[in-house]
């Protein structure tokens, strides 16, 4: 009697821990920031002119990354990776995820050359850009460094910018922190835990 009380404990035990274990949540690979008082919304105008707020990706997972059309290694690596993460997701995976480019260059980066530069990786990705008051703005909310360096030339500067991605689940809420040169598979990993 004594022994099967306590293997009838044990095994409610197993189940408790189990079902904890199961509400625990996703288990993501990059940094988990959920409910960070930052990243909490922008308005910015896509390659038409049209306003997007976090509101207009509401039932999509969101990435966002803040760079320059003219980034020599950063962005375009950057971009080269999601173009590999939404072609290692299932298409119907894909349809959900959205990446939303937002230049800190807006000086250079103008509506047609930000849609050509990051539809050239991706048709499903949007450029977002502001003038340079409102992408201070932007950055700040997101706690985003970036400073221009000069080049040799006043027109040949280049930008020093924040490398990390941000990504956003379906409720349009900041979820993780992806560091630059995260690997496909965790990226992949990472959205489908919140897909």
């Amino acid at each position: 009697m004594i022994l099967s009380r306590a293997v009838t404990a044990i095994v409610l035990a197993s189940l408790f821990a189990v079902g904890a274990c199961r509400q625990a949540g996703p288990s993501f690979q990059s940094t988990d920031i959920t409910g960070a008082g930052f990243g909490r919304d922008f308005s910015l105008s896509d390659p038409d002119g049209k306003t997007r707020t976090l509101a207009d990706f509401r039932g999509k997972v969101l990435v966002v990354f803040f760079g320059f059309t003219q980034c020599p290694d950063v962005c375009p690596t950057t971009l080269l990776r999601m173009k590999e993460v939404m072609a290692a997701l299932e298409p119907a995976e894909a349809e959900k995820v959205r990446v939303a480019f937002i230049t800190v260059d807006p000086e250079r980066d103008t509506a047609e050359v930000l849609s050509q530069y990051v539809t050239a990786f991706d048709p499903r990705f949007v450029g977002l850009r502001a003038d340079p008051e409102k992408t201070a703005e932007v950055a700040k909310e997101f706690k985003v460094f970036y400073m221009k360096v000069p080049g040799s030339t006043p027109e040949s500067y280049t930008v020093d910018h924040t490398a990390a991605s941000y990504v956003f689940d379906t409720d349009g809420k900041i979820r993780l922190m992806v560091k630059h040169g995260a690997s496909v598979d965790t990226i992949v990993h990472d959205l489908r835990q919140l897909l």
